[in-house]
């Protein structure tokens, strides 16, 4: 069920960048382009993302000695 928290991760992470850029109007077209409250909302879903991805690594993956 680990790759079930990794693909979430990874949507969460892309849906919520690509809505930080609608929200400061980076990417025009959309209903949601210009209004600051969709850069927020994206920023908290991005971060909830990374913190899902964050979790997959190993224990002492990387760590020199192990």
């Amino acid at each position: 069920m680990i790759w079930v928290r990794g693909i979430i991760g990874v949507v969460a992470l892309l849906l919520g960048v690509i809505w930080i850029l609608q929200g400061l109007n980076v990417i025009h077209g959309s209903g949601m382009s210009g209004h600051g409250q969709f850069a927020v909302l994206g920023l908290i879903v991005a971060a909830l993302g990374a913190w899902l991805l964050s979790g997959l690594r190993r224990p002492g993956a990387g760590v020199a000695g192990r």
